[in-house]
């Protein structure tokens, strides 16, 4: 039994979109190295067995994607990726044939971006004809996770779909089934955390350190996939090993009050998605 559930390991965080519904990052534009990352591995691997390559950034971006789920499959993880979907006609084969890859999901909001650069249609064919393509292979998981927000063109997004993936479409814990290993996931529209916004107050439980934790692009190591500028900086894996970072009184802080349910960081009480476990 690992520590965690899953780890969160930003290979870069760098975009080839610009979408409303993401902050971005302030942070320098880094792309992870394949040194950097097999150093990495060994680090985590104890800790647990899903890899996320994911916290900022469009991870099909990375020029080194095909040698890093061959190595973090050598060393016995199962990768799942998140992606905004505009890449996957041209890593298709790369994903398809990666024994480590475990699940993607595709979060099917690309058309807030102001870059789009080809047509909706086309960006839904390549999204879909992907998730066909992998079916009954990897876990796919379409997300239309804006609820309360942008959502007026969920109609045609769920039109398209449908001609992919025909009816019937099961309702099951994990979300509607609508192919063999294939999924629609809905969720409420969130917002991020930030240092300027609105304090909510301490009440606030979250799987941060429980169930998770992330490691940004310079090895910085963060309590979860949401503190996108490293804002709770816990250490650095390059320099530090993770059960010492996770020993610190901070660590430990932060742990101790989300299993009491309260935030003992500032950024916590700050978060838009945390509020949902209140």
């Amino acid at each position: 039994m690992k520590r965690f559930h899953k780890i969160y390991l930003e290979i870069s965080n760098l975009c080839n979109l610009n979408c409303a519904f993401c902050p971005g990052t302030k942070r320098a534009k880094k792309a992870m190295s394949e040194e950097a990352f097999s150093a990495l591995l060994p680090k985590l691997r104890p800790y647990a067995d899903f890899l996320y390559f994911h916290l900022m950034g469009e991870p099909l971006c990375h020029p080194k994607l095909e040698k890093f789920l061959s190595l973090a499959g050598e060393a016995g993880f199962k990768v799942i990726l998140t992606t905004n979907g505009t890449l996957l006609s041209r890593q298709k084969e790369v994903l398809l044939n990666s024994p480590a890859l475990h699940k993607v999901n595709i979060s099917l909001h690309a058309f807030e971006a102001n870059d789009l650069a080809v047509p909706f249609s086309e960006y839904l064919d390549g999204c879909f004809s992907f998730g066909k393509a992998a079916e009954g292979k990897k876990l796919v998981v379409y997300r239309l996770w804006n609820n309360g927000g942008a959502d007026e063109r969920n109609g045609e997004i769920l039109a398209a779909m449908e001609q992919y993936f025909p009816w019937p479409w099961t309702v099951e814990r994990r979300g509607t089934r609508i192919g063999q290993r294939v999924y629609l996931e809905y969720g409420d529209k969130f917002d991020w955390p930030d240092l300027t916004a609105p304090d909510s107050g301490e009440t606030v439980s979250c799987y941060g350190l429980r169930d998770q934790i992330g490691i940004l692009c310079d090895g910085t190591v963060v309590p979860c996939c949401l503190d996108h500028e490293g804002d709770i900086a816990l250490g650095n894996l390059f320099t530090d090993d993770l059960e010492s970072i996770l020993a610190t009184e901070k660590a430990q802080a932060i742990y101790r009050g989300f299993q009491k349910g309260y935030a003992a960081e500032e950024l916590c009480r700050k978060c838009g998605y945390a509020r949902r476990f209140v």
